[in-house]
């Protein structure tokens, strides 16, 4: 079976960037001297390729070098339908649903999804297409901004696989659909 997992930052109040798409505040509260990813490394080596929102491509492609040049990452959008020519091999467009999308890795021998952006994280939730989530929560409330989750048709379990909490505030918890 197929995993799809998301990855994700949020402030304490719940948002995933300020209202302008803005993640200033991810790098500024993070003061320890030594570097910690928080699992992102050890998540990332397990999966075969990503999926997001074009909000979150757009906030990344700009990245020099391109941070996953060793995944195929697929993008969706409606409104981008061209790839840069430099861009080919970095990744691929796709406007139709995601359930096809999914299909489609999966007979093309995907085992292991991330998804990324907040639309797109609810849209795989709504779905019931996604099946691990972790959420690494910041200690700052930011008052406003892009909630990581939104409206859901019916309420949704989750069961808590692991918690970790952190020196400098950060809690990070993983769950199970």
């Amino acid at each position: 079976m197929m995993k799809i997992s998301a990855y994700i930052a949020v402030s304490l109040d719940g948002f995933i960037a300020r209202k302008n798409g803005n993640i200033d505040w991810l790098t500024e509260i993070d003061n320890l001297d030594s570097f910690e990813d928080y699992g992102y490394d050890e998540f990332y080596q397990t999966i075969d390729c990503l999926i997001m929102g074009s909000n979150s491509f757009k906030s990344i492609i700009k990245y020099e070098p391109w941070p996953y040049a060793d995944k195929k990452v697929f993008v969706l959008s409606h409104a981008i339908n061209e790839v840069a020519p430099q861009d080919v091999d970095k990744y691929e467009i796709y406007s139709g649903s995601i359930s096809a999308l999914i299909t489609k890795l999966q007979k093309q021998g995907y085992d292991h999804i991330s998804i990324d952006g907040g639309q797109t994280i609810q849209s795989f939730i709504n779905e019931g297409l996604i099946n691990e989530l972790t959420i690494t929560t910041i200690p700052i409330l930011l008052g406003e901004g892009i909630p990581l989750f939104g409206k859901v048709a019916n309420d949704i379990k989750l069961k808590l696989v692991e918690s970790k909490a952190y020196e400098n505030g950060y809690v990070k918890n993983s769950y199970q659909f």
